[in-house]
């Protein structure tokens, strides 16, 4: 089978369903981020020494490719995907609270940086917030899986902390924000 179909060629792609979209579609670029986001966290996963962490970072891109099949699928397609569910979050959030309860208490904001892994963790959240934008944009227009906004606004929350908690393991300072320089 050949990976190109050219059906692509004017600017129309595929749903899951069958229906096509224009490629500029918010449908598109939702689906779209939250890939961007999951190939830059299997570059994260490659500098991630840390074994608890490791596992939830490929916990979360399998997630992720189920966040992608659901936005790629409208609610009332007849074609039936798996579906980001409220417990994926609750388990963010369980990983969140475990790695916070390891970190001094944050009393001034932070720069993205320290370690490599936790420079990728930052650059994994601010990727995430994307994807969770261009949902919500998509969330205003059509009606979609709620779930998969909550997911991945927690998401956002996860790497934030996760990019300390690496520093944190790794023996690094965070970066401060520093007003005066």
């Amino acid at each position: 089978m050949k990976i190109y179909t050219k059906t692509g060629d004017a600017g129309e792609t595929s749903l899951f369903s069958g229906d096509r979209k224009m490629k500029s579609d918010w449908r598109i670029e939702a689906y779209g981020n939250v890939d961007e986001l999951n190939s830059f966290l299997g570059l994260s996963l490659v500098s991630c020494e840390l074994p608890g962490l490791n596992t939830n970072l490929l916990k979360i891109q399998h997630d992720l490719f189920v966040v992608g099949s659901d936005l790629a699928t409208p609610l009332e397609s007849k074609f039936q995907v798996n579906r980001i569910k409220e417990d994926q979050a609750v388990c963010i959030e369980s990983w969140i609270d475990q790695m916070e309860a390891d970190l001094p208490v944050l009393k001034q904001f932070i720069l993205p940086g320290g370690s490599e892994l936790s420079s990728r963790l930052h650059v994994c959240r601010t990727l995430a917030r994307r994807a969770e934008r261009s949902v919500v944009r998509l969330f205003e227009q059509e009606e979609i899986n709620v779930e998969v906004v909550r997911y991945l606004n927690r998401l956002s929350d996860f790497f934030f902390v996760a990019a300390r908690w690496a520093n944190f393991q790794e023996g690094r300072e965070d970066v401060f924000w520093d007003q005066n320089l």
